[in-house]
């Protein structure tokens, strides 16, 4: 009997520690380690929440980037028709609403069957249908607007992109990691705007709509949809270009027209010195943005890389002779010879002309021969005028913001270059070769058609700005991006008046290089550049550079052709649709 009562009371203890050990257990789970269970840091309230939750995201929370008017660049806002998944599971209002979104009871039904996260219908709501729909007050159906990211990307190598990145996380925002106020799978800025300004655009909160269901996926009745998001009514920031919509868009869709696979345009605003528009190609690859196309990754804006200029340049030849008082007006050069001295092929030969006219049909002796003779006495006379006009050096916007020292508007912009070696400006060959944009000459397409703004304002050179303010929620001002004057020497206002005259003989002349452009309704100045990149097989880069109207300049605008043939380039195709393109965006 003893052996019979000590088994009951060994039993007896042993479900008491049992019990008390579950009880612990509990405690742990519901009071102590509610927030960081286990070694993992598991959020247990957040994952009871979840599985008795249904949600859908409606903004990330990360800051967004508008056109000078305000319009968003990156997405467009639709009016959707959002029904949660235990729809189908209660009675609701089917025919009803069927018939405010012009869709068959079916369709919704079947779109509900088997769901498990809430079904956004795809079809465009107008706002009196939205209206409609929420005036109904049926738990789970919804009219909402929602952003749906644009079909065409716009200025996408210019914006850039945001992706997780564990090793940016860990790198640049530790202390926001460890507090909370992000985590290791926030997206973040990756290449272009969204990496230089990501530190402004990181989000604080997502914007949700929230459902709370029982145990079956049933609605919890007494609880409705609930919206949570930031607070704060100055998160999350906006950063206002200076990037004009109707402008990127018709840049965008001219290069896509013409099927220009690298290279792009840039359109700069004379006055202001701000990027209207720019388009990089080709098209970034979203999949693997940083894998190499055309020997560089696809993420890389081809507008803020050195490329080989050819006859652009010869726009720095000609100011430097102008401002050397090198040219003799009844002097004429022979155009029959290259700039080695021996004779062109019967098809390139244009007899003797004049500097204007050389410079109106690209005569490669005329500006080879003026080189040779200024460097004999000013050795860096290339460099020096290619600095005046804003080639060598970054003339993207740049400064101190807040504690962001030599803050760059333009991440990933190179700076240009007229020699590798020093001793080739002993080699006359070398040096008729750079004074026509070969050789060692590379320079980005920003900085071109900042030299052709320069030139169009008189000789003033700036920075070249793309953002203009960085905004709150509530639209008042975080920071505004000042006017910055481009750094060093300028060439005088005689002679950008002078080259003024010579831009507009490449069009107006009855030979020029850019005649084509004399049909458009403004009248353009500039310059035509072919680069040689491989004789043997004909690869060219093919530009062409200037501003407009001519006579009252508001534009300066480079479209490039990069590793093309000449022949078959699209380039001035490109230039002369987007000149029409925006007059009659401006008289319309």
């Amino acid at each position: 009997m003893k052996i019979i009562h000590k088994r009951i009371y060994i039993t007896l203890i042993f479900i008491l520690l049992l019990i008390s050990g579950l009880g612990a257990r509990l405690v742990q789970l519901q009071l102590v380690s509610t927030e960081s269970f286990t070694d993992k840091k598991i959020n247990l309230i957040e994952g009871s929440v979840k599985q008795r939750t249904q949600e859908m995201v409606v903004d990330d929370g990360r800051g967004k980037f508008e056109d000078k008017n305000g319009q968003s660049l990156t997405s467009i806002a639709h009016n959707r028709l959002v029904l949660f998944p235990f729809l189908e599971k209660m009675k609701w209002p089917v025919q009803q609403v069927s018939e405010i979104v012009g869709m068959q009871p079916k369709e919704l039904t079947n779109r509900l069957a088997n769901a498990k996260t809430p079904v956004v219908i795809t079809k465009e709501l107008s706002h009196a249908q939205v209206e409609k729909i929420n005036a109904l007050k049926v738990p789970g159906v919804f009219g909402i607007p929602l952003k749906d990211e644009r079909p065409v990307p716009l200025a996408e190598h210019l914006i850039g992109l945001e992706a997780q990145s564990k090793q940016i996380i860990e790198e640049k925002y530790s202390d926001k990691l460890k507090n909370g106020a992000i985590k290791s799978t926030t997206p973040v800025g990756i290449s272009g705007m969204q990496r230089a300004f990501d530190e402004f655009l990181l989000p604080e909160q997502e914007s949700k709509l929230l459902y709370h269901v029982d145990r079956l996926g049933g609605p919890m009745f007494g609880i409705d949809v609930k919206y949570t998001g930031t607070a704060n009514p100055y998160y999350p920031v906006s950063v206002r270009t200076t990037l004009d919509l109707s402008a990127q868009e018709l840049v965008e869709n001219t290069l896509n027209h013409y099927k220009l696979k690298d290279g792009g345009a840039v359109l700069i605003d004379i006055k202001s010195n701000k990027v209207i528009a720019m388009a990089s190609r080709p098209s970034i690859n979203k999949k693997d943005p940083f894998k190499k196309q055309n020997g560089s990754d696809s993420v890389e804006n081809r507008l803020l890389t050195p490329q080989t200029p050819g006859s652009i340049f010869k726009t720095v030849t000609a100011a430097a002779a102008l401002e050397q008082n090198k040219i003799q007006p009844s002097l004429t050069y022979n155009c029959d010879k290259s700039i080695y001295g021996n004779n062109v092929e019967e098809d390139h030969q244009k007899g003797q002309l004049t500097f204007e006219e050389s410079f109106a049909q690209s005569c490669n002796a005329t500006f080879a021969q003026l080189a040779k003779e200024m460097i004999i006495s000013n050795p860096n006379i290339l460099e020096q005028y290619a600095d005046k006009l804003g080639l060598i050096q970054p003339v993207g916007w740049t400064g101190d913001v807040f504690h962001f020292e030599h803050f760059k508007q333009f991440l990933g912009e190179k700076s240009g270059r007229i020699w590798t070696n020093a001793r080739e400006k002993k080699v006359p060959n070398a040096v008729g070769q750079t004074a026509i944009g070969q050789l060692d000459v590379k320079v980005t397409p920003l900085a071109v058609a900042n030299m052709m703004a320069s030139i169009a304002r008189g000789g003033e050179k700036k920075q070249v700005k793309a953002v203009d303010a960085l905004e709150y929620k509530n639209n008042t001002s975080l920071y505004t991006f000042k006017e910055h004057e481009l750094k060093g020497d300028t060439i005088n206002k005689a002679t950008a008046a002078s080259m003024q005259q010579l831009l507009k003989g490449v069009v107006q002349s009855e030979k020029g290089t850019g005649r084509r452009f004399q049909t458009l309704p403004y009248e353009v100045a500039g310059k035509s550049g072919t680069a040689e990149i491989n004789v043997k097989d004909d690869i060219v880069n093919k530009w062409f550079a200037g501003y407009f109207p001519a006579d009252n300049p508001k534009y300066a605008m480079v479209v490039v052709d990069l590793n093309t043939k000449s022949a078959i380039s699209p380039t001035n195709s490109v230039f002369y649709d987007i000149v029409k393109g925006m007059y009659d965006l401006n008289t319309r």
